[in-house]
């Protein structure tokens, strides 16, 4: 199918299709000789995965990452999909639920408390994606763990040494633009000395980066070495990744 065919079958606008390719989240398997986008089964196979992760309002880049882990697998993803789309079919029963009695409330046929106005309502975090990171997400970090326990006393102190000489390293530029020569420079000690300790793909040691602003115990430890660290290795990590994947 051409995109044009795609963006009909599905309601996707031709320009989204195009992101996705650009982004390398869904490029399609063929080119025909006229330069158009050939999309195949196994294309839109995948597109149906993300279309329910972005139902289950899964952000891009975190689907690119669970699509492309060596975890993952289709067949079981539909399942945990499917899973996901009921306990998320349970929530909207349950707002449903809340607007009804919230009309008879303001209508004075029944008395509600605080807790039942907002029951069913909870926009702190995305309820599906500690189970997505279970399964598909963080390999690499894991296998970092992994490593590290299995670390002698002394190899463990030479890390830590090697871990707080690159970050008080990293500290020094933390003021400068993150794609700045030596912000890249430094950033690229990181990328490689990470991948001593597990396998992280330029997509991944993004990821890692934005985990550090996500995560406040990531933020904590990281700014103790200077104000705005971890804001800044995020983005410098973002920077290197774009880069090299180019």
């Amino acid at each position: 199918m051409k995109v044009k065919e795609v963006a009909e079958l599905t309601g996707i606008s031709v320009r989204t299709l195009h992101h996705y390719d650009d982004i390398g989240l869904l490029s399609p398997q063929k080119m025909a000789e006229s330069g158009y986008r050939i999309y195949k089964t196994k294309d839109l196979e995948n597109l149906q995965q993300i279309l329910f992760f972005r139902e289950l309002d899964f952000p891009l880049r975190q689907i690119k990452e669970i699509m492309m882990s060596p975890l993952y697998d289709h067949e079981e993803a539909l399942r945990v999909q499917r899973k996901m789309l009921i306990e998320k079919r349970k929530r909207i029963d349950q707002m449903i639920t809340t607007i009804n009695q919230t009309i008879q409330c303001e209508e004075g046929e029944i008395e509600m408390t605080d807790k039942e106005r907002f029951a069913g309502i909870d926009f702190r975090h995305n309820p599906y994606e500690e189970e997505a990171r279970q399964r598909w997400g963080d390999t690499a970090v894991e296998q970092s763990k992994k490593k590290i326990a299995s670390m002698g006393e002394e190899e463990q102190q030479e890390m830590a040494q090697a871990f707080d000489a690159i970050y008080k390293k990293l500290a020094t530029v933390r003021d400068e633009p993150a794609d700045s020569e030596k912000a890249q420079a430094y950033i690229e000690e990181w990328f490689l000395y990470l991948n001593q300790l597990g396998s992280y793909s330029l997509e991944a040691f993004k990821g890692l980066g934005q985990m550090y602003v996500d995560d406040p115990r990531f933020t904590k430890n990281i700014d103790k070495y200077g104000d705005g660290l971890a804001e800044f290795m995020k983005n410098a990590m973002a920077v290197y990744a774009e880069r090299n994947q180019r």
